[in-house]
């Protein structure tokens, strides 16, 4: 098998791709549409994985509702729509360790703690 076969390059980046690093470099949440629903999302790091985009965010709210609990989500970028950075602000969650295995040499860019 080919090398190139193994690592395929990414696809293009989104559209959407700055609004997103915009939401991580100020800490501020973004709303969008995902499976139908509307989220609100505190992104933390955005990375590739088999040549797509995605971002790991902790969902804030679905629906209109807060989550039963915290926890990291990944987002398919391409599958979140109509995405803009909201004035709501967040903190940096405990629960994302930018060191773990899955981002090395994958991250793009990363919230700082």
């Amino acid at each position: 098998m080919d090398a190139d076969r193994v690592h395929a390059p990414p696809s293009p980046p989104p559209a959407s791709m700055p609004v997103v690093f915009e939401a991580i470099v100020k800490q501020q949440a973004l709303a969008a549409t995902y499976n139908l629903g509307s989220v609100t999302l505190a992104p933390h790091v955005v990375y590739t994985k088999h040549g797509e985009f995605y971002v790991d965010a902790v969902t804030l709210e679905r629906d209109g509702k807060p989550p039963k609990e915290p926890k990291i989500g990944a987002f398919k970028i391409a599958g979140l729509g109509g995405i803009r950075v909201t004035p709501r602000r967040f903190t940096p969650s405990e629960l994302f360790d930018p060191s773990e295995a899955r981002y090395e040499g994958v991250t793009l860019l990363a919230i700082d703690r």
